[in-house]
């Protein structure tokens, strides 16, 4: 019976986390962006621009692989200076989803057609046992957490504040 507890409570508090990410994203989220799943970008990595729209302390603990930092806020000429493919498959993160959105907002404003959310974020990459790398390109466990009310959805790595 006991060990019975022990994987009920284990099962719920993965589900919990899971589901508060849900309730977060449905809470703070429009949907303007289309949602790309973690496993769906993991196994197409190399068709996307990927883009990091955290601040650059946030990129520098980790990141995603490949990913490029872009910033919090669009640079609309330098950005389509250096990206002129309106058409180029484009996937933003964030930590959970949330500042994420409100940056492909802005590159679909810009004209670009094909830009993707990536569900949960580098919070959901990185819990779903994916690499991450630090600022020396090097893999890493932390994940820098953003906030204290951000922290407790992240349930894998070294939480960095």
């Amino acid at each position: 019976m006991r060990i019975l507890v022990i994987i009920l409570f284990f099962t719920l508090s993965t589900a919990i986390g899971q589901e508060s990410i849900d309730l977060v994203l449905k809470e703070y989220n429009n949907r303007t962006v289309p949602y790309i799943s973690v496993e769906q970008l993991h196994k197409n990595k190399d068709t996307y621009l990927i883009l990091d729209t955290r601040k650059k302390e946030e990129f520098n603990v980790s990141h995603i692989p490949d990913a490029v930092w872009s910033g919090e806020k669009l640079d609309n000429y330098a950005f389509a200076k250096a990206y002129p493919d309106k058409s180029q498959p484009i996937v933003v993160y964030c930590s959970i989803g949330v500042r994420s959105e409100d940056f492909g907002e802005s590159l679909q404003r810009l004209g670009y057609k094909n830009v993707y959310n990536l569900y949960g974020s580098i919070f959901m990459w990185k819990d779903k046992g994916n690499t991450v790398l630090n600022s020396k390109g090097n893999p890493s466990d932390s994940i820098h957490v953003y906030s204290k009310t951000w922290s407790k959805y992240l349930k894998t790595g070294i939480k960095v504040y």
